[in-house]
């Protein structure tokens, strides 16, 4: 069993805005631009609670996914699966709400028990994502520190030439942030810093893999949304505790590409061009994006006084409310679930993979007529933990990423 450490507080000293918890947090304190929008937020953080409570096994263990059954008075939820990663996620989400918060979701314990949970299950498991997931959570949620965990991700990393998950290597790097300068954790996070700064394309974006000709010749110029907004946060991260600037600029490249691209009703795309900066396929689009992945990462690097991009995080917000692709709702609110997707009615993925394989050929190059034969619709009837745990780690984590400096950050550019 891990032991807890004397690791500094992620909160800023003597700044109660900061707290976590506090129902302001960057909801207020960082004044979303309309009052709506931060009420939208209140509510998906208050659902977030109701939904994680249900899927909440005991033991550090949540469910892989909730998935909606139609029935005939209305859909009901059904657990299905565990997933460690999704644990991990969830104690870094709970652990910036009130501890009274914490313990009914958890059956009486709190984020810190939580992350102590997952970073003993973690020593078992061959994915180093959970791996990096856990040291990030032990660290920041549980406040230990855990030397097996990163032994593990430098050896995940070490060699240049064994491909790693560009969204793994982003982890490893917030993890060993978190750490506070341990010297396992810093040598992590240079090879993990060093490994990013290497794989992204002059166009800004990552691909999906480092390196990316790992992938292969129908994948290699490809990078997911994932593959974007973990780097974005990482690096951003890597600016404030480090002063580098090379990281903040990374990351203001990546930032303003995918905002370029957003969708015209507010839509984060799925796909991307690493090669042109466009577009590869756009659905399905992701709730979790909307809502959690994409505010945490460009809120992450606008307390890095990184470029501001609240027009964007707004906007992706909006999509939940005002979806053009459906008139189905995707927040219920009886069952404390937002609806996982909008896809595509499509067999097994056509779409993607007829465009990986046009894409390949030449950037941009598209079969004509793909929506009209794939139109999208579509509601994925599903919600998974870790989407839960990122919206409330996307929307009550004011603080972190300035803790990580030497001294408070300056100003923000607005």
């Amino acid at each position: 069993m891990f032991a807890a450490s004397n690791l500094p507080s992620p909160a800023l000293d003597g700044d109660e805005s900061f707290a976590p918890g506090k129902a302001a947090a960057r909801t207020i304190a960082f004044a979303l631009r309309t009052q709506d929008d931060g009420e939208q937020v209140d509510r998906l953080c208050d659902l977030a609670l109701r939904g994680l409570q249900q899927m909440y096994l005991g033991a550090g263990r949540f469910v892989q996914t909730m998935r909606g059954i139609e029935t005939e008075g209305g859909r009901v939820l059904r657990a299905e699966g565990t997933n460690l990663r999704y644990a991990a996620i969830v104690a870094l989400g709970l652990s910036r709400v009130a501890e009274n918060e914490q313990r009914l979701v958890l059956g009486g314990q709190t984020a810190a028990d939580l992350a102590l949970l997952v970073a003993d299950q973690a020593t078992e498991t061959a994915d180093m994502g959970a791996v990096a997931l856990a040291a990030w959570a032990a660290a920041e949620a549980g406040r230990i520190h855990t030397p097996i965990l990163f032994d593990l991700l430098e050896d995940a990393l070490i060699s240049e030439r064994r491909p790693v998950a560009t969204v793994v290597c982003s982890w490893a790097l917030t993890a060993a942030l978190a750490a506070h300068r341990r010297s396992d954790a810093e040598f992590v996070a240079n090879i993990a810093a060093d490994r990013l700064r290497d794989g992204q394309a002059k166009s800004g974006l990552f691909p999906h893999a480092l390196p990316a000709a790992s992938l292969g010749p129908l994948r290699a110029h490809i990078g997911c949304f994932a593959d974007q907004v973990y780097p974005i946060q990482a690096l951003a991260r890597l600016a404030v505790a480090t002063g580098d600037e090379r990281a903040l600029a990374a990351a203001n490249a990546c930032a303003e590409r995918i905002c370029d691209l957003q969708g015209p009703a507010g839509q984060w795309w799925w796909h991307y061009d690493t090669r042109s900066g466009g577009l590869v396929e756009g659905y399905p689009v992701y709730s979790v994006h909307q809502h959690a992945m994409a505010p945490m990462a460009l809120l992450d690097l606008w307390e890095a006084n990184g470029e501001n991009h609240w027009g964007p995080v707004i906007g992706g917000l909006s999509w939940l409310e005002q979806h053009p692709e459906s008139s189905e709702p995707l927040i219920s609110e009886p069952l404390g679930v937002v609806w996982r997707k909008i896809g595509r009615r499509e067999p097994a993925k056509a779409a993607r993979s007829i465009s990986a394989v046009t894409t390949s050929l030449r950037p941009g190059l598209h079969v004509p007529g793909l929506d009209r034969a794939f139109p999208p619709g579509p509601v994925d009837y599903e919600c998974r933990p870790y989407e839960l745990g990122w919206l409330l780690y996307a929307w009550r984590s004011a603080g972190v990423v300035q803790a990580l400096g030497p001294s408070e950050a300056g100003g923000h550019n607005d």
